[in-house]
């Protein structure tokens, strides 16, 4: 998952006294921890390894079987918006 930083703000003196308050230590420019975004730490954990873990718990045909099905649902999808506009 991304990891969300305070918005920097657009305009110059605003930019400045954030640069100031992080050097001076009065705002931490660091990305929130998973409790402060109100999230379970094992469940965050989980959560990064996402993906790996569930291609290994497939087999080759299994991945390549989801994969043809979600390509499919796509391009059903890209037809059905193309027809709805070309209408």
């Amino acid at each position: 998952m991304a990891e969300t930083r305070r918005k920097r703000p657009r305009d110059f003196s605003q930019a400045a006294k954030l640069v100031v308050d992080i050097a001076t230590g009065q705002v931490e420019d660091r990305a929130p921890t998973p409790e402060e975004r109100g999230k379970d730490p094992s469940a965050a954990a989980l959560g990064q390894r996402g993906g790996k873990a569930r291609a290994k718990a497939f087999s080759r045909k299994q991945r390549s079987d989801i994969g043809k099905k979600g390509a499919a649902t796509r391009w059903a999808k890209k037809a059905a918006r193309d027809k709805a506009t070309s209408s």
